[in-house]
């Protein structure tokens, strides 16, 4: 009799569990949003620009402006000059408009006077080539030309990358489909599927040097350095099957 009893108990104790496993179950899969379930996808890829820009100014302190400009007519050519030697193309040489500012003599007691002291005369001049080691070869061997007598300051060159939208749109693809791959792993859990999309924001951009971890709210786009890593971001909302 004793053992008859004791084989009910643990019956009865297998049945309880079971049930309480069954509840859980329920419990877990009605908490889940009736609305769906949102995900945030990633993707990454790394570039090589194929465009390069330089930007540098002739500098020149001169008694005035005529001076000034007469010191530039002769530079120009000399840089013009360089510049082709080393591959840049004569169209690709944007001589800007130049620009100047005067210098007033100090007094003594540290104001500024009415006096000029010299003209400071400055002569933009932007390149570009779609060759970017050129342009990076240029930005630093161009200030070989001081060795002339030409004085310069000279930019970081920038470098960008033409087919950046085409390659967001490739991205926004992968993103989604990694946000999927997540979502089915949280649900796996809970025996359930994902379903229909309902919705996909996109995030933004961030194209930063390949091994930089930076991020903003309003994306970066780095044009210092050549290779480029882009990462695209897409928040989307799946149905729950």
């Amino acid at each position: 009799m004793l053992e008859k009893i004791e084989k009910f108990q643990v019956l009865l104790l297998a049945v309880v569990l079971a049930f309480g496993l069954i509840v859980a179950t329920t419990i877990v899969s009605n908490a889940l949003p009736n609305d769906g379930i949102s995900v945030t996808g990633s993707a990454s890829k790394t570039v090589k620009s194929d465009k390069g820009t330089l930007y540098f100014t002739l500098i020149t302190r001169q008694k005035n402006r005529k001076i000034a400009y007469e010191v530039f007519k002769k530079q120009i050519p000399i840089v013009k000059s360089y510049l082709i030697s080393k591959g840049i193309k004569e169209e690709d040489i944007n001589i800007k408009t130049s620009n100047s500012y005067n210098v007033y003599k100090m007094l003594p007691n540290g104001n500024t006077s009415n006096e000029i002291e010299y003209y400071n005369g400055q002569q933009p001049i932007e390149i570009k080539s779609d060759n970017v080691e050129l342009i990076k070869e240029i930005s630093t061997d161009i200030n070989s030309l001081m060795s002339k007598g030409l004085e310069l300051d000279v930019n970081t060159p920038d470098y960008y990358y033409s087919k950046i939208s085409d390659l967001k749109v490739e991205l926004l693809n992968e993103a989604t489909k990694d946000a999927k791959q997540r979502a089915s792993a949280m649900l796996k859990a809970t025996h359930n599927r994902t379903g229909k999309i309902q919705s996909v924001k996109m995030g933004v951009f961030q194209i930063t040097s390949p091994n930089s971890t930076d991020v903003t709210d309003s994306g970066i786009y780095n044009t210092e350095s050549i290779e480029k890593k882009v990462t695209a971001v897409a928040n989307v909302v799946f149905k729950i099957k």
